[in-house]
């Protein structure tokens, strides 16, 4: 019966004899001499890893991307207010106050544009909200804002192409850099309780 080379440290060691092989070591759970080493701190305590505590740079980056949503919205909502009003001028012009097709035309037309008004400022609205709740917000936030900038892209391409591509682009932005880890570590991070 042969065990092996005695010299070669991967084959069985012959009864025990140290020096052959790897050095002998305690079972596993038994101390070195010296006992354990300590354990590094831990920044959360508790045993639980440490929660951001400064807004990652791409929340703060999307912070100001709703923002500039809310910039947009205002601008947009004066413009269609502009052509609301002056739809409504042209339905008051004595020379096509007979014109009844015109006029209805001109009824739909004004009540349109002002309805887009409207949801213009309060979409500009909602996004000052979610900008505002970035610091204290939680996960809730963060999927409201992934929705926001879900819709915000969609109406971007469809009804206002021209004007909705910048819309379009900041959407996706925001939805990226909530949606990436740090993200969701500062969403999802433990908040302090309000005495």
């Amino acid at each position: 019966m042969s065990f092996g080379d005695p010299n070669n440290p991967y084959g069985q060691q012959q009864g025990g004899q140290p020096g052959y092989g790897y050095p002998q070591q305690s079972p596993q759970g038994v101390p070195q001499p010296g006992g354990y080493p300590a354990a590094p701190p831990v920044p959360g305590g508790y045993g639980f890893p440490g929660a951001p505590t400064e807004m990652p740079g791409g929340v703060k980056a999307a912070r100001v991307m709703l923002y500039v949503i809310t910039g947009l919205q205002i601008i947009g909502a004066i413009i269609f207010a502009i052509g609301a009003a002056a739809v409504n001028a042209a339905k008051n012009d004595a020379t096509l106050k007979d014109d009844i097709q015109f006029q209805q035309i001109a009824d739909y037309s004004g009540n349109a544009l002002w309805s887009i008004v409207a949801f213009a400022v309060l979409w500009g609205a909602f996004a000052v909200f979610l900008a505002v709740k970035f610091g204290k917000g939680t996960n809730g936030i963060r999927i409201t804002t992934i929705v926001f900038g879900a819709i915000t892209a969609i109406l971007g391409i469809y009804p206002f192409v021209v004007f909705g591509l910048v819309h379009t682009v900041l959407a996706v932005l925001i939805i990226v850099f909530v949606a990436r880890a740090d993200g969701s570590a500062w969403f999802n991070r433990q908040q302090q309780p309000q005495y």
